[in-house]
């Protein structure tokens, strides 16, 4: 291929994985420019160790690295759990979620690089290209899109190490699995191998933060999560930094089996796919936030907001991230949780998440309310004429339908009076 001239510099979003590892020596041999390497560190824990040495030896010309963990929290996932969005019946959107920080992030550097180009390692028959390509144009639509998968003749883990001895240079060594993996703070995600047969059990000793349900202690253990205004501020009553929550109960869900999915899913670009997910501490913070709205919302604002939130879920996965509607519907998750202040408690099982107590001083939940006994706010023979209104329509439709098989009309007054 000739070397392309029209870029100069190049930030490349750089996991120090096997295809990133490839495409800084791809970049320089074909587009002839300068590759900044840029690493976001939204909780990938090892594998971002030996970056900048790995970096430097494969051709870029520096790397730069962000702690971005607490900013990943606080703008993302708690508007995550704000909303509660899921997507298809059960992913919790971990990869989705970090996708725009870190694009975001990237086009900041490209700004004060002084870059006319960004670069990604995503597959072409993947959502991670649209997330990211979405994001870089909605925040800077000259920035030269750079998608070597898109460009390249190699098609396989073999090529890409093939590519990387042809140049003298080594392959990494994490992952060295056939499981395509994304891991943040939030969960990992765990693709390919032997998971391409939808008819197959994942192997035990492809998880990574969670022990199987089967293998998990044999008693309970009770977590009581605080919120404020939506947020999780504390674990057991202590004052709990954002990160440090997320990480504390990632640990103590994975210990009890929490957290694991098998999902196949409809991609964006037209295709299911098979993933496995584990999000230990985030399935908890959701069942968490769940419950304590089910005591502070109202009937009609809680239903409306799960119609929203299943939106809200499609914007994420399909990486609508930064658009107005966007916007708009955080504004208004944003004002539901006004009142989801309070403390719930969750014993974890074996895989198993059980309500232990729930408290706010929002709570719209009272004992003297909803008895069986006598109280001043409900008086039971009013429930007969809601009962007779409420069911009228279904009343007028059974005489229509007797009607129509022949049978004689209800006389007008017996309806009104019945």
């Amino acid at each position: 291929m000739n070397a392309k001239k029209e870029v100069k510099k190049v930030v490349l979003a750089y996991s120090g994985g096997l295809d990133t590892s490839v495409i800084v020596p791809w970049l320089k041999e074909n587009y002839n420019c300068e590759v900044i390497c840029y690493c976001a560190d939204v909780g990938q824990a090892e594998e971002l160790e030996n970056l900048e040495e790995r970096a430097k030896q494969q051709g870029a010309s520096k790397i730069i690295k962000l702690d971005l963990r607490e900013e990943f929290c606080k703008d993302y996932l708690w508007p995550l759990i704000k909303s509660g969005a899921v997507y298809e019946r059960k992913y919790l959107l971990g990869t989705s979620i970090a996708r725009p920080l870190i694009a975001k992030k990237q086009v900041e550097i490209a700004w004060a690089e002084g870059a006319d180009a960004v670069a990604h390692g995503c597959t072409g028959k993947g959502n991670d290209q649209v997330r990211f390509e979405l994001a870089f144009t909605a925040l800077d639509p000259r920035l030269k899109v750079i998608a070597p998968w898109r460009e390249w003749n190699i098609q396989s883990r073999e090529d890409a190490l093939a590519y990387l001895a042809a140049h003298n240079l080594p392959a990494p060594t994490k992952n060295p699995s056939f499981f395509s993996r994304d891991r943040n703070l939030w969960h990992i995600s765990h693709e390919g191998g032997n998971l391409e047969d939808a008819n197959s059990e994942p192997h035990e000793d492809m998880f990574v933060l969670s022990s199987s349900p089967f293998a998990a202690p044999d008693e309970p253990e009770t977590v009581e999560i605080t919120f404020e205004q939506g947020e999780p501020v504390a674990l057991n009553g202590v004052p709990t930094p954002p990160v440090k929550l997320v990480e504390t109960l990632n640990a103590l869900g994975g210990k009890h089996g929490i957290g694991r999915i098998d999902l196949v899913e409809n991609r964006l670009v037209g295709m299911k796919s098979r993933g496995v997910y584990e999000t230990p501490g985030g399935t908890i913070l959701m069942f968490a936030h769940n419950e304590l709205e089910s005591i502070t919302l109202d009937r009609e604002t809680m239903h409306y907001k799960d119609v929203l939130a299943h939106k809200y879920s499609e914007l994420v996965y399909f990486g609508l991230w930064f658009t107005p509607l966007r916007e708009a519907m955080d504004a208004f998750f944003q004002s539901t949780q006004k009142v989801v202040t309070g403390s719930i408690k969750v014993k974890l099982y074996k895989g198993n998440m059980i309500v232990a107590g729930r408290q706010s001083p929002y709570s719209l939940y009272r004992e003297e309310f909803a008895t069986f006994g006598h109280s001043q706010v409900y008086d039971h023979t009013d429930a007969a004429g809601f009962i007779r209104l409420f069911g009228l329509p279904s009343k007028v439709q059974a005489m229509m339908k007797g009607l129509g098989e022949g049978i004689p009309p209800v006389p007008t007054e017996k309806i009104i009076r019945d």
